[in-house]
């Protein structure tokens, strides 16, 4: 099992990087939204196997696979802008 404080340890220090997360408070605030939109994903992907007529409630914009999921997806700039300026206003 991965070793889950090693990661959010990790995940932290890399926040800590931009500008726009110069809190502890802030980082942690925007740590749990990053997790609940991973965990969110997944449980849509669930639903969508299970349920014809299911339609997530969370934009397609903004959906995990959207910009986090994609190994071709944004990277540097271009992902601090969307998460600064789209999925943390």
């Amino acid at each position: 099992m991965t070793n889950i404080s090693g990661i959010v340890k990790s995940t932290r220090n890399i926040m800590r990087q931009d500008t726009g997360t110069g809190s502890d408070e802030l980082r942690i605030l925007q740590l749990g939204w990053m997790l609940f939109l991973k965990i969110f994903s997944d449980k849509d992907k669930e639903l969508e196997l299970i349920l014809d007529d299911y339609v997530s409630p969370i934009p397609p914009e903004l959906h995990w696979d959207a910009w986090a999921g994609d190994d071709e997806g944004m990277t540097g700039d271009e992902l601090l802008a969307f998460v600064d300026q789209k999925l943390f206003p």
